[in-house]
This record gives structure tokens, C-alpha cells and sequence, in this order.
């Protein structure tokens, strides 16, 4: 299985040259292979949301390298950092994101529309994604006409639209409760079994990373360990990558 995600002694700092200047990513190594399953956990202030940006293309690092396939991030422009988030990278995000004015439909056939794809092939794939999460009967359905599950499988659905490489959800289940989480996790394994999809999931629930294939440890913008669920194997790094 080639690696998707190849991360090499990532820096992120803030204020650089200023008397507030702040470490926050003190040297992360890691690797995602196509079609793994993973979370990286940690509490608040750990590094996850700054690790989840520089994934997702959305950040840079201060120092160090990030190739996402057969890309090297670091040689890119702002264009070309655009097209990799709209054409590689599907998000998913704990307040789900949708456009309130705009039906559930609607919200899925943004991504094409930024494209360019034509009215009828968007809107027959919108259709198609809804379906597939189980929302083929809430096409019309504005988002306050939603539940808080219903708007996050919209929202999932929206993240396939252009078929990413790559699902990065940020804490999807935070705003949800237990069970509908769990629904939401069932509808991230059907993805990642029958579509091969690569995901990461960042949260900060134990019970939710343990539901993926491998869950690395995130404490003081360090990673400082990895664990297959199901195996007593918890691995500590040493600085090498995860």
C-alpha cells in the first residue's frame, strides 16, 4: 500500500520574531497509507487543530516536509493549494458548515459548481451522494429543517462531492449525541470499506478513535505514540514517524 500522507519533522510556529513567538508542532513525523483509517487524539492545546490545517493544505509549516500523494505541498501556490483542497481533500467539520439559505442538495452541489461542472451532471451526483448517506428523501430540505445528524451526513456528502483521495473530519461527532455519533462513525467505516477511502479523523473522544484502525497520540504538539485498536501494542515513537 503506497502512503498517502508523508510528513517529515513538521515545525509550526506563530509571531515568528516576535516576543510572543509560540511553538505549537515541535517535530511531527507520519505517514498515512491510501485507503488507512486513522485518528490522531489529544486534549485541547495538544496540536490538533494546527496539525489538521497543515493536512488539509489550509496552513503551511514553519519548517519541514508534507507530500499528499504524489504532491510536495511545499512547491506549491495559492492556486495550486486551492485545487488540491477542492479536488483532494473532502471536510468535514463539527458544526457541519452548510450553507443556511441553500437546500441539502444545494449545499452538496457546491463543491461541482466550483468546478464547473454542468447543472444536470452536479445535480445528478448531489442526488446520487444523498442517497448514499441516506438522505434521498431530504433533497429539498433546508439546513434549520435538519437535525444535527442529518446536517452532518449532508455535510459528508458534500465532502465526497469531487471524489477526494483523502476524508479529513474534524471532530464530526463533537456537536452530536452518542447514538447519532455513532450512526456517523457506521456512515465513515461504509466509506472507507466499499469506497476506499482514505480517513482521518481528529478528535478528542477515546471511544471514537478506537473505532479506527490506528489512533496516534498528539500531547504538547508532539506525537508521542500509536496504538492498533484491538492489540495490546501501545508504541511509543522515539521521534520516529507514525
Amino acid at each position: 500500500m503506497q502512503d498517502m500522507i508523508v510528513m517529515e519533522d513538521i515545525i509550526k510556529r506563530f509571531y515568528v520574531g516576535t516576543p510572543n513567538e509560540m511553538t505549537i508542532l515541535k517535530g511531527i513525523s507520519l505517514r498515512v497509507a491510501e485507503a488507512e483509517f486513522v485518528s490522531i487524539v489529544g486534549a485541547s492545546g495538544s496540536g490538533k487543530s494546527t496539525l489538521m490545517n497543515i493536512i488539509g493544505v489550509l496552513d503551511r509549516p514553519t519548517s519541514g516536509s508534507y507530500r499528499l500523494g504524489s504532491l510536495d505541498t511545499e512547491e506549491m501556490n495559492a492556486n495550486q493549494q486551492a485545487q488540491v483542497r477542492s479536488t483532494k481533500i473532502g471536510f468535514v467539520f463539527q458544526n457541519f458548515n452548510l450553507v443556511p439559505r441553500m437546500t441539502a442538495v444545494k449545499n452538496v452541489e457546491l463543491p461541482l459548481f466550483y468546478r464547473g461542472v454542468g447543472s444536470r451532471k452536479r445535480a445528478a451526483k448531489a442526488r446520487e451522494l444523498m442517497a448514499l448517506v441516506g438522505m434521498g428523501d431530504r433533497l429539498d430540505h433546508l439546513p434549520s429543517e435538519l437535525s444535527g445528524g442529518q446536517k452532518q451526513r449532508v455535510a459528508i456528502a458534500r465532502a465526497m462531492a469531487n471524489d477526494p483521495d483523502i476524508i479529513l473530519a474534524d471532530e464530526p461527532t463533537g456537536a452530536l449525541d452518542t447514538d447519532t455519533g455513532h450512526m456517523i462513525m457506521a456512515l465513515f467505516h461504509t466509506l472507507h470499506r466499499e469506497h476506499g477511502k482514505t480517513i482521518i479523523l481528529i478528535t478528542h473522544n477515546p471511544e471514537l478513535a478506537a473505532q479506527t484502525g490506528r489512533v496516534i497520540t498528539l500531547s504538547d504538539g508532539k506525537i508521542t505514540g500509536q496504538q492498533r485498536p484491538g492489540r495490546q501494542n501501545f508504541q511509543k515513537t522515539g521521534g520516529q514517524p507514525a
